[in-house]
């Protein structure tokens, strides 16, 4: 495939309107693609009406390596700090600017360009190449649960999740989970000149919030690549007027996790706070959860990391800086499949995402393509000798 054509199959996928909503118009693309090759087996998962996570497998049999892109990107915001129309990409200096760019419609297009290529060449595979476009990563990998309990991640050797990771210039094994929570307070309304008649939703909120950090102050752990747990409270609303006393509040709180400790020890904690307050005459607590992952521990010395950086001194001519992630990703949901195996955050994309005037280096773009190709035929080849 020529490079242009490489290119135009990104600005495609970056002229498709994808915030949070819309992802089949994507999965119909990039589907599309794949129509000319009958060896090429193309399913759809819908989640929601318009929304179709896409799963494509190449190979005709054997172990199966997973490539991981999602299909959604973050609203592009203020329109006036960009430079562009943020979904009508534009090319400047070997960069290419567009909502997505970077995060990671760019890292998305590199692993289906890197597959029409193998099929292209009609070079036989020692397995198989699956690949799963997921909807929601950005609200919370659920495209990446619902395939995982579809059971479309059980038993692979090993994935690539193709987040940007600073232009290739970084291998990322492990990563943070997190957890987004809401706590809820139910109180009563009187007028704010008789608060003997109310119960103050806002007060018994403040009684979670003075307290949870406290109990958090036990993990104590911290991870050689991650560093410690972060505990934040991150929005607060409540009230209804000034001279009222407040019937509701809530807030929400985010934790980003190690591997060293589940998420249920956090669950445990919280639950064990509530109870103890909602002992309290008048105090009605509640805790809800949003979509939740687990932190990915990984193996810094697994086959799947001493293969991409044998391939990244062939493709790039160096080999990769080994990191961990302070975010989550659809790995985390995918690794909770049937089986036992590795995942990689590696991909094209600068440090710009979700931020005004996305881009990729189209160098990078293409370096990726490569990488993700010769990657596939070694690994794949290893894992059947």
């Amino acid at each position: 495939m020529k490079e242009q054509a490489k290119i135009e199959i990104l600005q495609k996928l970056i002229r498709i309107k994808t915030v949070n909503n819309n992802e089949a118009e994507a999965a119909d693309y990039l589907a599309s693609l794949f129509e000319p090759y009958s060896n090429a087996k193309v399913e759809r998962l819908t989640y929601a009406p318009n929304r179709d996570n896409l799963i494509v497998t190449i190979g005709e049999t054997g172990p199966i390596l997973g490539f991981s892109g999602h299909l959604d990107v973050v609203a592009p915001g203020d329109l006036n700090a960009w430079d562009s129309d943020p979904f009508e990409p534009v090319i400047k200096q070997q960069r290419l600017y567009g909502r997505g760019a970077a995060d990671m419609k760019s890292g998305l297009a590199a692993l289906v360009v890197a597959m029409l290529e193998l099929l292209e060449s009609k070079q036989p595979l020692s397995g198989r190449i699956r690949l799963l476009a997921t909807v929601g990563e950005e609200t919370g990998e659920y495209g990446a649960a619902q395939l995982t309990k579809a059971g479309y991640a059980d038993n692979l050797i090993g994935l690539i999740v193709a987040e940007p990771t600073s232009d290739l210039s970084q291998l990322v094994y492990t990563a943070r989970g997190v957890i987004d929570y809401r706590i809820t307070s139910i109180g009563k309304a009187a007028h704010s000149a008789r608060p003997q008649f109310g119960v103050n939703a806002i007060d018994n909120l403040m009684l979670f919030y003075q307290q949870v950090k406290a109990r958090f102050a036990d993990f104590t752990a911290v991870d050689p690549v991650l560093g410690g747990i972060t505990h934040n409270i991150t929005k607060i609303s409540g009230g209804e007027q000034v001279n009222s006393i407040p019937s509701y509040a809530e807030l929400w709180g985010n934790i980003r996790t190690i591997p060293a400790y589940p998420n249920q020890v956090f669950y445990d904690k919280i639950a064990e706070l509530l109870a103890e307050l909602n002992q309290q005459s008048d105090v009605k607590l509640a805790v809800e959860y949003s979509f939740p992952e687990e932190a990915i521990p990984g193996d810094p010395q697994s086959p799947i990391i001493k293969a991409a950086q044998l391939t990244a001194q062939e493709v790039l001519g160096r080999t990769f800086k080994i990191a961990g992630s302070s975010g989550a990703n659809d790995g985390a949901e995918f690794l909770q499949a049937k089986g036992t195996f590795n995942s990689i955050e590696i991909g094209p994309g600068s440090d710009s995402s979700h931020q005004s005037n996305e881009y990729v280096e189209l160098p990078i773009y293409l370096q990726a393509i490569e990488f993700y190709q010769k990657f596939a035929l070694e690994f794949l080849k290893f894992q059947t000798n």
